[in-house]
């Protein structure tokens, strides 16, 4: 290393995306004006940042290409909003449509109010609901009378459900508004990794309803309806959210996105106690800390040579593609009143698609008056195979699928897909026992760091509190020379 590199700390984050991205400005307010200057370099293989997430504006739509919003329950995203400026830019659900829809033997069926995710705060609106027949609302009950399971092993989401609440609650209404988050297989999914807090409440209450109904009980006690308090947790950017990675990117230092830049491998240069980051084009880089914001897959590619047991665990997370096709039509070409902010579908249903977003119904803004914009989810790890069709394919599903659900009719103003090709990871059983080895191997790895969806959160806000875990703990490594990290 030269005289200058030593005086300075460098820092390569790899991805542009959120993640990467919230790590880097979290690592320049962190470094304030300290005795060593950080030099940081932000890689991004695409021509754009944002990663998963992007906003496109055409002839009035605003087309978001991958999420639309986030929840605010978890305070990270809301927070970082206000930090750089766009906390006068957030704006809520339509408040006059708080209700989604689950299909029904091909009939758009409302979610019983208060029922969340798997567990219904209210016993009358479940059921007064057709989407159950009386003898599987009967069953869902008898988890009144179940003995609690105890012991914290690992168990599917479709194990507990089916065990607590039987099986057509599980196909008719869990199994798709999980779908919905998860893109998963039910038979796979680790609750412990994805949402624990459902075998907590049954360790805790004895019952999931139970614990469900007393949550519910004391959000009316404050003042909150159980499925208006629910669907108030969403907020989005006006201008699409793709506003929040183009401003991160804007608060960093000029030219330290480098956008187009892939990376072939980076490895461990003992001697100066640095890493070496090999682009596909361009000199090498050498960094104090690396932080791999990338899918754990595509940072197992990068980190092969280097720590090949680490690259091994990451390429055991498994990770499932989707698409989302956008249309628009007249407001008069579809019959549906649209009256809440979308439809998910069981995969019992045998149709092509996970879901349909109401969007120019869900948020103020997103479709010209007299318009209407959809949001139509296809693939996942249940139809894995369709993710291979071409657009044209894709398109012709998503307007069959509008058509006998929604009564779209005619030809749609626009259409435009978005794909997401092994773009989030599935928390499959086992998950955080491969998270544990994960960063017990990362620990050996001075100045290296992992951050994503990979690991504990698939949204936006947990995105972004993993960026910022990885920055506070280069900035750690940076303050005191220490050789240790933390994953």
């Amino acid at each position: 290393m030269s005289e200058r590199s030593a005086r300075v700390h460098r820092v390569v984050v790899v991805g542009a995306g959120l993640t990467g991205l919230t790590a880097a400005h979290r690592l320049i307010q962190r470094s304030g004006a300290p005795r060593t200057p950080l030099e940081l370099t932000v890689l991004e293989s695409r021509d754009r940042v944002g990663g998963a997430i992007w906003t496109d504006r055409v002839d009035g739509f605003t087309l978001e290409g991958g999420a639309d919003s986030f929840i605010t329950n978890k305070p990270q995203a809301v927070a970082l909003c206000r930090e750089i400026g766009l906390g006068d830019q957030l704006i809520g659900t339509d408040d006059r449509y708080r209700r989604s829809f689950v299909v029904r033997k091909g009939r758009l069926l409302p979610v019983p109010e208060g029922f969340v995710l798997m567990a219904p705060q209210r016993l009358g609106p479940l059921l007064g609901s057709p989407i159950l027949s009386w003898r599987g609302k009967l069953r869902m009950l008898l988890d009144l009378l179940l003995p609690p399971r105890l012991d914290d092993a690992d168990e599917s989401l479709a194990s507990f459900v089916r065990r607590r609440l039987g099986r057509e609650a599980l196909d008719h209404l869990v199994q798709p508004l999980v779908a919905g988050i998860y893109t998963a297989d039910p038979e796979e999914l680790s609750l412990r990794a994805a949402m624990p807090q459902f075998p907590q409440m049954e360790r805790e209450h004895g019952s999931l309803l139970l614990a469900a109904l007393r949550q519910g009980r004391a959000a009316r006690q404050e003042g909150r309806g159980a499925s208006g308090a629910r669907y108030s947790l969403f907020q989005t950017i006006a201008g699409g959210m793709g506003v929040l990675p183009a401003t991160l990117a804007r608060s960093l230092p000029p030219g330290s996105v480098r956008l187009g830049a892939s990376v072939r491998r980076i490895s461990r240069q003992e001697a100066e106690g640095t890493w070496r980051v090999e682009l596909l084009d361009g000199p090498p880089i050498e960094a104090h800390a690396v932080i791999l914001a990338v899918e754990a897959h595509s940072a197992a590619r990068l980190i092969d040579g280097e720590a090949p047991e680490l690259a091994l665990d990451l390429r055991s997370i498994p990770y499932a593609s989707s698409a989302i096709v956008q249309l628009a039509y007249p407001r008069e070409l579809v019959s549906h009143p649209l009256d809440g902010f979308g439809a998910v579908v069981p995969a019992v249903e045998g149709r092509e698609i996970l879901a349909i977003s109401f969007t120019s119904v869900k948020f103020p803004g997103r479709a010209p008056e007299g318009s209407v914009l959809l949001r139509v989810f296809i693939g996942g790890a249940l139809q894995a195979s369709l993710f291979d069709r071409d657009d044209e394919e894709l398109e012709a599903i998503a307007r069959r699928e509008v058509g006998e659900l929604l009564g779209a009719s005619g030809e749609p103003i626009l259409c435009r897909v978005a794909r997401h090709a092994r773009a989030m990871p599935q928390y499959t059983l086992g998950h955080l026992d491969r998270v544990a080895a994960i960063r017990r191997r990362a620990a050996s790895l001075p100045g290296l760091f992992l951050a994503g969806n990979a690991f504990s959160g698939v949204g936006v806000p947990d995105c972004i509190r993993s960026g910022q875990e990885a920055a506070d703990a280069t900035a750690r490594l940076l303050a005191d020379g220490q050789s240790r990290a933390v994953a």
